[in-house]
């Protein structure tokens, strides 16, 4: 039954092992899901998906390799009784008003209700819709489907009408993981975190567990021990195309902006316009006035930092190679210029273009710059990120 199951995640590329699925053997065999299919569901996503970028693909093979199947519970010293399954089939929905809903009575409790259960499955012969009384459809009744008594048994019934039952494999909810769909700022997190570099140090400490086992097993009398807190080390610069044709662009460079800053602690960042030139800026809304020396960005930021500039790469040719080339005013040295010093200092360093990669080839100046930048330019989504920040790393 689960050696199929198995083979269709391999089919789909999840990168699943015979020790992962030899795992999944043994939980069951420890009894951690017994006959309850959510639970085994969890058990085996857990030990099958290493990936997040997989749980999509997973809940898919899942839904489609045990379909129909459902969760087996007995319920403690009531025997069960065979319905007849056009009985409990759905032909109407009774709207009552809320006068009439308040006029039913309940039945006196778990026990009370459980007793006449007994009584009318043993009396009732056939099947009935509507009414107060008998096991069926629409009706009042507190026992049958699809009708309404606030403390009823709901027999039959498929979905509830309040919440609708919808199996969690089913929902999909990590569809947006997924290599092939679009990027949000949660997906762009998981990429970046590719770029972590774990060191201690700092001011707050955690509780070194073995340490403490260790020195309390050594000295006979607890002996808590502690370590600085871990944090992620790895240095970021960030410089963002803004403007023209990037404002085509605005909602996923946001995301990614938004992710980056929450993702990475040691992260800096600067705007351009097309390509870098001699002066970059933080505030689109005095970058005139308030420029920075590219200079001086080039000086302060040493060459351990990890450097991504954001853009389409889409502009004049004038403006990578000439001097002069630049839109918005006169530069001295070409955009090419400058970006080989950039190259220079930071060795790890990546383009990330919004643009799909198949429209890359039609324009001269994107082509350019991706020569310039050694072929590591990726686009934005999440299986661009993903290759960028493995080179970065």
């Amino acid at each position: 039954m689960f050696l199929p199951f198995f083979l269709a995640l391999k089919q789909v590329k999840i990168p699943v092992t015979l020790r992962e699925y030899l795992t999944l053997l043994e939980g069951m065999d420890r009894g951690f899901s017994m006959f309850d299919v959510e639970g085994f569901y969890y058990l085996a996503r857990a030990t099958l998906v290493k990936d997040e970028r997989f749980l999509d693909r997973f809940d898919q093979v899942f839904s489609h390799s045990f379909k129909g199947l459902e969760a087996v519970k007995g319920g403690e010293g009531v025997e069960p009784q065979e319905i007849p399954e056009e009985w409990l089939r759905k032909l109407a929905e009774k709207h009552l008003s809320e006068e009439d809903k308040k006029q039913i009575e309940a039945m006196g409790g778990w026990e009370k209700l459980m007793e006449t259960l007994t009584k009318r499955l043993e009396e009732q012969k056939e099947r009935h819709q509507g009414g107060g009384k008998w096991i069926g459809t629409a009706g009042t009744s507190p026992f049958g489907a699809y009708g309404y008594n606030p403390e009823g048994i709901r027999i039959g019934q498929n979905e509830s009408r309040h919440r609708r039952a919808v199996k969690v494999w089913d929902k999909r909810a990590f569809r947006n993981l997924d290599d092939s769909v679009e990027i949000g700022t949660r997906n762009i997190k998981v990429a970046l975190k590719r770029l972590r570099r774990w060191v201690r140090e700092g001011a707050d400490d955690e509780l070194d567990l073995s340490g403490t086992i260790r020195a309390t097993a050594e000295h006979g009398y607890l002996d808590v021990k502690t370590r600085p807190e871990r944090r992620n080390a790895v240095k970021v610069l960030l410089f963002l195309d803004n403007g023209g044709s990037m404002d085509d662009h605005v909602k996923i460079v946001e995301e990614l902006f938004s992710a980056a800053r929450m993702e990475l602690k040691n992260l800096e960042y600067f705007y351009f316009h097309n390509c870098l030139y001699e002066g970059v800026w933080k505030d689109n809304h005095r970058r005139h006035r308030d420029k920075l020396s590219t200079f001086d960005i080039l000086n302060k930021y040493g060459s351990d930092y990890k450097v991504i500039f954001v853009g389409d790469a889409a502009m004049s040719p004038y403006e990578v190679v000439y001097p002069g080339g630049a839109v918005e005013h006169w530069n001295e040295e070409s955009g090419e210029t400058w970006l080989r010093r950039a190259l220079d200092q930071w060795p790890q360093m990546i383009w990330i273009n919004p643009v799909k990669e198949n429209g890359w080839r039609y324009t001269q100046s994107t082509q350019m710059i991706q020569q310039l930048f050694g072929g590591r330019m990726y686009p934005l989504t999440l299986a661009g990120l993903d290759a960028g920040m493995k080179e970065l790393s």
